[in-house]
């Protein structure tokens, strides 16, 4: 198979190709992200491979089928870039990678927790300009703390586990509970409002959809313990950013920690560093010293790098066969993720 893969960065290319030894399909890397504008480049390719931040509307999928393009390969679990409904009509295929590694995301999560209590990030950079002094870096014991989970399905049920593992009271509010969790680990599935109130550690394990766009809005984080921190490793628009500026500015939040946001595309995964940052809503997040963003690394690591490109290329072996494709999603049979 001819396949043009989208979005493109050196990790990508080293672990695509090293997956591909042996398969035999000829990749081709292209560096912009695939929208209606650079879905010309596919032209003559059977498949292409696109990232979560690619735009895969009806017209950016009608330009790939007239190119000749039969098959969307996502390197994400996620899909709401992707019109399935147009793909259906167009009769295009789309293929997720519906797990790869949940230690990577969850791992992060904590990592963003772990940083903003201790005040990690503001440390190094005192301690790189000769500034030795411990004013201000007064974090908590997490031990005996309250972490909130929203959604415990993969990555939530590994969070769950390591914060459990730091003496944590794990409260979880899930549509269908994990019954192996709170019986190994005493997770207690409450109603999100006691999930809002109770916890001093919020952290998102959602999937994006209606029901969970803004899911923290302003009415929500007035519900919340004051001096919440809040970590969102799922995406972006799980949280409405002005109304995180409004509650960070008021103390009602203390800290929060986002691998996500929710205007990233154009910006993540790129260097802006010689360039003005046009966004003002993540501009004015940059400026707060208890707020610790990252650019949607949650999922960098070897191992699911490795997990991502193995996935991805055997539903484009499956798609050479004419076989099933075990990871495929299709408008009519996806099934609700959890909310």
């Amino acid at each position: 198979m001819k396949v043009a893969v989208f979005d493109t960065h050196r990790y990508d290319r080293e672990t695509l190709e090293a997956a591909n030894q042996g398969r035999g399909h000829a990749l081709t890397f292209f560096e912009p992200r695939l929208t209606r504008e650079t879905a010309a480049l596919a032209g003559g390719f059977d498949v292409v491979c696109s990232f979560v931040n690619d735009e895969l509307d009806a017209e950016a999928l009608a330009a790939l089928r007239r190119a000749g393009v039969g098959l969307v390969a996502l390197r994400s679990a996620g899909y709401n870039h992707v019109d399935l409904a147009a793909a259906a009509r167009l009769g295009m295929r789309v293929a997720r990678v519906p797990s790869y590694s949940p230690h990577a995301v969850a791992e992060h999560a904590a990592a963003l927790v772990l940083s903003l209590n201790r005040r990690i990030h503001r440390a190094y950079a005192r301690v790189r300009e000769g500034n030795f002094s411990l004013e201000g870096l007064v974090g908590f014991d997490l031990r005996g703390k309250t972490v909130g989970l929203i959604g415990t399905g993969q990555i939530g049920a590994v969070a769950a586990r390591i914060f459990h593992g730091f003496g944590c009271r794990v409260l979880a509010f899930d549509a269908r509970p994990d019954a192996r969790l709170a019986g190994e680990l005493g997770v207690q599935y409450v109603p999100l409002e006691e999930v809002y109130r109770e916890s001093d550690i919020l952290s998102l394990h959602v999937p994006l959809t209606p029901e969970t766009h803004h899911l923290v809005d302003a009415p929500a984080l007035a519900r919340m313990k004051r001096g919440v921190m809040l970590v969102n490793t799922g995406r972006g628009a799980l949280i409405d950013s002005q109304a995180l500026i409004d509650a960070l500015k008021t103390g009602q939040v203390g800290s929060a920690g986002l691998d996500v946001y929710e205007e990233e595309e154009g910006v993540f995964f790129r260097d802006l560093s010689n360039e003005v940052l046009a966004d003002d809503v993540l501009a004015r997040l940059l400026t707060f010293p208890n707020v610790l963003i990252t650019s949607h690394q949650g999922f960098l690591t070897r191992e699911a790098l490795a997990a991502i490109a193995a996935t991805t290329l055997d539903s484009i072996d499956a798609y050479a066969r004419g076989e099933p494709l075990r990871n495929e999603v299709r408008a009519d049979d996806v099934q609700p993720p959890r909310p």
